[in-house]
């Protein structure tokens, strides 16, 4: 009797386990006393598929100017942090970072801690290192440009959302880019997603606009419900 009631009760953790799930890590002091900007608790989700031996893609989230702070729970708003919360067939081992923010009121995406943070993802998971992927929103999507403009080796592809960046720095996108943009954003310039497109092309790059006509600030929602947006990482590989 002892032994099927223990049985019933292992069951639901065992299923539990298979199943995919969004936590909060932490990271070591090792890697956030070197971080200026960067909140050492991380989202990071696993699909279902993270218990094979397989290593999985990776997209990396970079949260806009509203989540900034030391709550891990306001990520969840919006992007794939929200989507991994509800979507346990996400096909990615997805990371979504926050920045912290200053009493007076500053606080931007760094590089250099990402880097950091991305190290240490790559260490201690089970990542595909050809397939990692960057995307955000807003400041995030500011943060997507500076960081794979500055590391474009690390990336398989980019998705800026309602961001912008240096189109003078065009020549360094040596991956594909795919930006999203409102051409009523009254927050950040619709021409700054436009100038960035139409420098990486002149450059010889590959990038392509997605422009929501009549849509303001709020393009993400419309870009991150896309599937085909997630097909097209998936489709690109270093």
């Amino acid at each position: 009797m002892i032994g099927k009631i223990l049985f019933y009760l292992l069951i639901p953790t065992f299923f539990l386990s298979l199943s995919a799930q969004q936590k909060v890590i932490e990271l070591p002091n090792s890697v956030s006393s070197k971080t200026k900007w960067l909140n050492k608790k991380v989202l990071v989700y696993t699909p279902k598929s993270y218990k094979s031996k397989n290593k999985l893609p990776l997209l990396i989230f970079l949260h806009g100017m509203g989540e900034r702070g030391t709550n891990i729970e306001n990520i969840k708003k919006h992007g794939p942090a929200k989507i991994c919360e509800k979507d346990q067939n996400f096909e990615f081992i997805t990371v979504s970072p926050q920045c912290l923010k200053d009493a007076k009121g500053k606080g931007w995406w760094n590089t250099n801690d990402l880097n950091l943070l991305l190290d240490h993802i790559v260490k201690n998971y089970k990542v595909d290192q050809k397939r990692i992927y960057l995307t955000g929103l807003s400041m995030g999507g500011f943060g997507s440009w500076a960081w794979s403009a500055a590391n474009p080796e690390k990336f398989a592809a980019v998705a800026p959302i309602c961001g912008g960046g240096n189109p003078k720095s065009a020549k360094k996108y040596s991956m594909p880019i795919w930006a999203f943009h409102g051409d009523k954003d009254k927050v950040v310039a619709y021409k700054k997603s436009v100038d960035m497109v139409e420098a990486i092309k002149k450059a010889g790059g590959d990038a392509k606009l997605t422009t929501y006509k009549g849509v303001g600030h709020n393009s993400w929602t419309r870009a991150y419900n896309d599937k085909e947006l997630y097909k097209w990482f998936l489709s690109h590989s270093k």
